[in-house]
């Protein structure tokens, strides 16, 4: 068996200040009424007047080369950052999936070109990405991908689709993964390509597919001989496997896979605290516990990814833990308070419970199934 290692991380004194200056921000944006709080605010909270103001602040891209628009900050302040405006429910939808994943994937394996013309505007959160991976057909399967690029002059053409596309509707790009070449049936993982793909090209469609409160977030998109530019290829042709699945390890391990419901839990905790509930309280600990185990576990993660160590094993575990966690929060609240989830109610509690209850589905299939994740960290653990 290989043992898995994940390092404690003990936030230095100097972290507490940018905590401050976060909450302060948050608390003053609230007071001026630019959003409410609410679940899973990460994908389903869109604001792009909020992302511009974080972004003012160096408050995405923070740990990137100062060439390219960041901060050349630590992956602990970011994720401090990360966290607390997780925590407060804030609409950072906008610029979540290029900041976190987009990003990092152009600093490890895009052009200089690439870099400069697009890491600058996704610090300034101006720029959106979303991710092209899930196809119709494959499900969980992702090297049952049909989207293929063929090679023409100057460039590619893209045919084919890609499901449950996270903010394609708002964003500017998608790195979309697919066959460069005829798949190989020994090797399924072979001949795969990133491309970028402009949004707004000819050729592209894009379908909502709405969530059970009505929310677009989700959506179909579609192509339509979509021509591609050479210099649109991510890294190296037949290449987009590897690539897609370093990736992935900054998609599973971040406190958005333990927090989407930390609003309710929030509230939750206040409301027992008020009425005095220690029977109530008690039941929560045992939820705060597993959620400490978890945040420390990803900061460990961030820690590892910031120094290049392979973690998609790990990362995996905290991805089917934490959003297991976040499922049965609706549950655990219905236990210990009365109320009636409503999305139109003006009590945080009874619209937070809505908002987690008919969130909760997508938990376990974004950014991977748990049968998936269960099969990466069983593979990454037995000895070959």
């Amino acid at each position: 068996m290989k043992a898995i290692r994940i390092p404690i991380i003990e936030l230095p004194k100097e972290s507490e200040e940018l905590r401050d200056e976060i909450r302060q921000f948050i608390s003053e944006e609230r007071e001026k009424g630019t959003f409410e709080p609410k679940c899973d605010s990460w994908l389903s909270g869109y604001s792009p007047d909020l992302s511009k103001k974080m972004g003012e602040r160096g408050w995405i891209g923070m740990t990137w080369p100062a060439k390219y628009g960041g901060q050349e900050r630590s992956s602990i302040e970011r994720y401090i950052v990360t966290e607390e405006f997780l925590a407060a429910g804030a609409p950072v939808a906008g610029h979540w999936i290029a900041d976190r994943q987009s990003g990092p994937l152009f600093l490890k394996f895009g052009t200089e070109e690439q870099k400069m013309f697009f890491l600058p505007k996704i610090a300034k959160g101006e720029c959106y990405f979303s991710i092209g991976l899930s196809e119709p057909n494959a499900g969980s399967d992702l090297a049952a991908i049909k989207s293929r690029a063929v090679k023409v002059d100057k460039g590619w053409i893209l045919n084919g689709s890609k499901i449950w596309t996270s903010g394609a509707h708002f964003s500017h790009y998608m790195i979309t993964l697919c066959r460069t070449s005829t798949q190989d049936p020994n090797n399924r993982h072979a001949f795969m390509s990133q491309l970028v793909v402009d949004l707004s090209s000819s050729g592209v469609t894009i379908r909502p597919i709405q969530l059970m409160t009505g929310e677009h977030h989700f959506n179909e998109v579609f192509f339509d001989d979509v021509f591609i530019p050479d210099e649109m290829v991510v890294g190296e042709i037949g290449n987009g496997w590897n690539q897609g699945m370093a990736e992935l390890a900054y998609e599973r391990s971040g406190p958005e896979r333990f927090l989407s419901t930390f609003p309710l839990l929030n509230e939750l905790t206040n409301i027992l605290v008020e009425q005095g509930d220690k029977n109530g309280l008690n039941q929560v600990s045992t939820v705060v516990s597993r959620l400490w185990t978890l945040r420390n576990m990803s900061l460990g993660i961030a820690q590892l990814l910031e120094e290049g160590v392979p973690s998609n094993t790990i990362a995996s575990l905290v991805k089917d833990m934490g959003t297991k966690l976040e499922q049965e929060m609706a549950e655990i609240a219905r236990l210990v308070v009365n109320v009636t989830p409503s999305l139109q109610s003006d009590s945080l509690i009874e619209r937070f419970m809505a908002q987690s209850i008919l969130h909760s589905p997508g938990f376990t299939l974004r950014g991977g199934t748990t049968e998936i994740l269960r099969g990466i960290v069983a593979k990454g653990v037995i000895q070959k």
